[in-house]
């Protein structure tokens, strides 16, 4: 049998559940999940192997109208995704309302083929969900609509058995031991940066970037260094907390749950430093691996 490879762009709003799906598919904690948006800042890949398939699920960004180049850069991700894209997957939940008219002609125009996930299906009735499925079939009625629930993992293998009939004939893209294009330094800062949206409130999280400094092997412990940039210096005080209190909760829960993840035991040392708007700073943006540049057509 011929062997299937293709990209599979995950799109949505914020909290639509974009990363619990790709979780759940893939059957590893790669991206991000917290009840508040901008969990997902990068476009993450997430791989999936099977004997004559291999999947490769591009989570992206929460869909968002741009107020920082920051924002630039993530919707600049979710275009790219778009654009190389084999099947497109577009996660919706009952009762939201697509309003970003210019990705959703992208999507009513493309070739490629189109499922719309309706997530969480869990928390309405049947009647409810009739009538959502109603209301895509009318905006997007090329695409195919399949009701889902990512936690529960709901109708998941029903997605991948379409998934792999619509994949297109090709080789693997990637060695069919890999999980993610991404290392682990970036999913440590990942991590971290997905605590401090946790436990901290209001404005900070989303003022807040995570660069790893160092990644050091000592013996049995791995050694962790990474810099919690912040965009005013009011904000330092708040990540510190009282005597320091604040820092300290996040250190320990980050380092239980990077252990975790590595499977191994670590020394996290955290520090704080002042990056001044950093969300409009071009250089620290491509410093921070974002990319700036032109999304590709598609």
């Amino acid at each position: 049998m011929a062997h299937k490879a293709g990209y599979i762009s995950i799109l949505g709003y914020p909290n639509v559940g974009k990363s619990t799906l790709m979780n759940a598919l893939i059957g590893e904690k790669l991206s991000g999940i917290t009840p508040k948006a901008q969990t997902t800042r990068h476009r993450i890949l997430g791989i999936l192997n099977g004997e004559d398939y291999q999947m490769v699920f591009s989570d992206t960004p929460g869909i968002l109208t741009p107020k920082y180049k920051l924002h630039q850069a993530m919707v600049a991700a979710i275009g790219s995704s778009l654009a190389d894209a084999d099947i497109i997957l577009l996660v919706t939940e009952p009762g939201l309302k697509f309003t970003h008219d210019e990705i959703l002609q992208r999507i009513i125009k493309t070739e490629r083929p189109v499922i719309v996930l309706i997530n969480k299906i869990d928390t309405i009735n049947q009647t409810k969900l009739e009538k959502e499925v109603e209301l895509w079939a009318k905006l997007l009625p090329n695409a195919e609509i399949l009701p889902v629930s990512a936690l529960h993992e709901s109708n998941l293998n029903l997605l991948k058995i379409r998934l792999i009939k619509l994949l297109p004939q090709h080789p693997p893209y990637y060695d069919t031991d890999e999980l993610t294009d991404r290392n682990e330094r970036f999913f440590v800062a990942e991590i971290i940066r997905e605590k401090i949206l946790m436990n901290y409130s209001q404005e900070v999280p989303y003022s807040v970037e995570v660069a790893i400094d160092s990644f050091k092997e000592e013996d049995s412990l791995l050694r962790i260094r990474a810099i919690i940039y912040i965009a005013r210096e009011s904000q330092k005080a708040i990540i510190l907390g009282h005597q320091g209190k604040a820092i300290k909760k996040l250190g320990t829960d980050a380092r239980k749950s990077i252990e975790e993840f590595l499977d191994r035991h670590i020394f996290l040392e955290l520090h704080v430093k002042v990056s001044k708007d950093w969300r409009e700073d071009e250089l620290q943006l491509r410093r921070f691996g974002y990319n700036l540049g032109e999304e590709a057509d598609g």
